[in-house]
């Protein structure tokens, strides 16, 4: 097979004209190409008129010999490499693992386990998916919230009520990062998801996908229990030794201890209350930095005449944009999960507090673009030194937030921020915001140095993408779930100090976005099958 790299053509052009070109790079007439596919497709709007990029593998007779002659930095010799799964290994394993939380990283460690015979039990707090989409929905329209089952918990994760970015800038030379992009099309996914250089699922298609995968767990052997929620550990001779959960049926609640010597912990960064547990228990963890922002409105509109020029062809995705700026205090803003077409969205998962998050649907059409703006917060400025100190800082200002915007979701114009006083009315701008917003005081919420931080980091960020400073593009807060403020700590083999316990995906601090998440998920499966046996029974 031979891969072809840089292939540029219009917007507005066929698949033949893409086989023709890739006849031309190769110097054989188009008939002699036996197959093609895409491999990678991108956007180049560096210049105008805006172009697809292409990468493509082609099939053709005597192709060693056709590469010996042809002279073309663009075209090379390929040999596919499919992923594997390791063979079981030969430690007796008692009991099925058991693996706690249905985000990315807990849905495909328990679907590798279970495609290799494990049988593993996956624990849930939150609701399925279909279910919890119900609750969020009412949540946002009437502000009753749902402690377990939110836009932070569920089947699916947090990645649910998101834009679903699907891209990952984590190496990859196992091919898991494309085995987590085919399980999703296998799943329901659009098969473009396979080659588009940023990938993404909207909320709307997650729902579905996240469910056959688990239909394919329980289909396996494996079993999947909602409502029930991971309370305790039980450790004897420093190992794992099973769990204790809380499980919810209906109005009725019942405690229940369940055996396991493997307990994978794909909890999400949001999951406060076992943080504290597995730190009373004395679990290896430690503190970590991450970042806290707002959420900033643009008409989708602007960003896309800015990126793709006036006139753009209306066939082009929604455009984005991925933003830094150095500031004083030694200290970087940059722009943070993107939303073409999106809205903001009330991400709140404790009483009297509030969070936002960014999320789109599949088609992206939304009058909005949507990004956080965030700057990066450390250990030091966390106001204490227990390894719990970042959640703290989160809370600090999620009760911020809350108060500020009396319960809503606090609305602030970029102008107005930057002047530190009230806004009263809107512009031209309308939020597109999931959840009751109310006029607040967005800069108040954060220390001083971190709103001076980002007055600065999206003033300077003007220059790279015209109309972004405009006064009254909306604010709103706080953007403060970025990513986990602990590291649960494990060693090479993936297993915690603690033996059988192995920490994984984004709650544990290993994974940043879905695909990294789903892709450590398969890490862990593959460190638990290449050690152990499957369970006898």
């Amino acid at each position: 097979m031979i891969r072809i790299s840089q292939i540029k053509l219009p917007v507005e052009h066929t698949m033949e004209e893409l086989k023709r070109a890739a006849a031309r790079e190769l110097k054989v007439p188009e008939e002699r190409i036996q197959s093609l596919s895409v491999s990678r497709r991108s956007v180049d709007a560096r210049k105008k008129p805006v172009v697809y990029v292409y990468t493509v593998d082609v099939e053709l007779s005597e192709e060693k010999k056709l590469m010996r002659r042809l002279h073309n930095r663009n075209a090379s010799l390929i040999q596919p490499k499919r992923y594997r799964f390791p063979e079981p290994g030969t430690e007796p394993l008692e009991h099925r693992p058991v693996i706690v939380g249905t985000g990315p990283a807990g849905l495909f460690c328990g679907l590798m386990l279970a495609r290799a015979g494990y049988r593993p039990l996956l624990l849930e707090r939150g609701e399925t998916a279909r279910a919890r989409k119900k609750t969020v929905d009412r949540f946002w329209a009437s502000g009753e919230l749902a402690a377990d089952s939110n836009v932070q918990f569920g089947e699916g994760g947090a990645g649910t009520f998101s834009d679903g970015k699907l891209n990952t800038l984590v190496k990859d030379p196992a091919g898991r990062g494309r085995l987590v992009l085919e399980t999703f099309v296998e799943a329901g996914a659009p098969e473009e998801i396979l080659w588009w250089s940023k990938p993404h699922l909207g909320t709307d298609l997650l729902i579905g996908v996240v469910e056959r995968i688990r239909e394919e767990i329980i289909s396996l052997g494996g079993e999947v229990r909602f409502g029930t929620k991971l309370t305790d550990i039980d450790i004897r001779d420093g190992a794992v030794r099973g769990v204790r959960v809380r499980a919810r049926s209906g109005s009725e609640e019942r405690e229940e201890v369940l055996p396991c010597g493997i307990l994978v912990l794909a909890i999400g960064h949001s999951a406060r209350d076992t943080f504290s547990m597995l730190a009373d228990k004395g679990i290896p963890m430690e503190r970590k930095a991450f970042a806290v922002g707002v959420r900033i409105e643009h008409p989708q509109k602007l960003i896309n005449e800015s990126q793709y020029g006036q006139g753009y062809p209306e066939q082009l995705p929604a455009a984005s944009y991925k933003l830094t700026r150095k500031v004083g205090g030694d200290r970087g803003v940059y722009s943070f999960c993107m939303c073409p077409g999106g809205y903001v969205v009330n991400a709140s998962s404790e009483p009297e507090m509030l969070a936002v998050n960014g999320m789109s649907y599949q088609a992206r059409a939304g009058r909005n673009a949507n990004s956080a703006m965030i700057v990066t917060v450390r250990p030091e400025d966390f106001g204490g030194a227990g390894v719990l100190s970042g959640v703290e800082f989160q809370r600090r200002l999620e009760r911020a937030a809350y108060g500020a915007g009396q319960g809503r979701v606090p609305v602030q114009l970029l102008a107005d921020f930057c002047r530190n006083q009230p806004s009263r009315t809107l512009g031209e701008i309308e939020p597109c915001i999931m959840g009751a917003w109310e006029f607040g005081d967005v800069r108040g919420i954060f220390p001083e140095e971190l709103s001076a931080a980002l007055v600065e980091g999206i003033q300077g960020c003007e220059q790279l993408l015209s109309g972004f400073s405009r006064g009254d593009a909306v604010l709103s807060g706080v953007e403060s779930r970025t990513s986990s403020p602990v590291r649960i700590l494990r060693g090479e083999g993936m297993e915690s100090a603690l033996r059988g316990l192995y920490p994984c995906g984004e709650g544990a601090g290993y994974a940043g976005g879905i695909t990294s998440a789903a892709m450590d998920g398969v890490k862990t499966a593959e460190a638990v099958a290449a050690r152990y046996a499957r369970p006898a029974g």
